[in-house]
């Protein structure tokens, strides 16, 4: 259960470090860059509400994980036990994973040199992507998808191993 409180934790953070920037806080945004930078100052309605509906999925994410792998499931409707539901956990999960994977190397490879960086490329925001907020996403979905994991359904039982 400590991996899905873990997931859950990793979750809320990044929840509301979003929440931050749509309530119109600025600190961290350069280290985003680009266009998402440039929109997050100007701070039109259409990019406010993104980020709202940017937080509002990583909370859902961010409890999926306690309540996929029953920390209170004696609190919660059976539906909450459904396969479907796991099923869709397992999917969030994985891409979560990937999401934060494959950019976190991508940019450990421009990083090193291995491979060009666009030449319109914010060296600082590269960096803090590689560094932190790409790998954030893949720590995000391996805690979640190991907290799944240890309690997965045995095909024959049914009971979590």
């Amino acid at each position: 259960m400590a991996t899905a409180t873990a997931a859950a934790a990793l979750g809320f953070a990044s929840a509301g470090i979003s929440a931050y920037w749509a309530l119109g806080g600025t600190a961290l945004l350069d280290t985003v860059g680009g266009d998402i930078e440039r929109w997050g100052r100007e701070r039109g309605t259409a990019v406010v509400a993104a980020l709202w509906t940017v937080v509002a999925i990583k909370v859902v994410v961010a409890l999926a994980a306690p309540v996929l792998v029953g920390v209170v499931a004696n609190r919660l409707p059976a539906w909450t036990r459904s396969v479907v539901l796991r099923a869709l956990g397992w999917t969030t999960a994985m891409l979560l994973t990937a999401y934060g994977a494959v950019l976190t190397i991508a940019g450990v490879l421009i990083e090193a040199g291995a491979i060009d960086a666009d030449a319109t490329a914010d060296d600082r925001a590269l960096a803090w992507h590689t560094y932190l907020w790409d790998p954030w996403f893949a720590l995000w979905g391996a805690t979640f998808l190991v907290a799944l994991w240890r309690t997965r359904r045995t095909e024959l039982s049914g009971r979590r191993s």
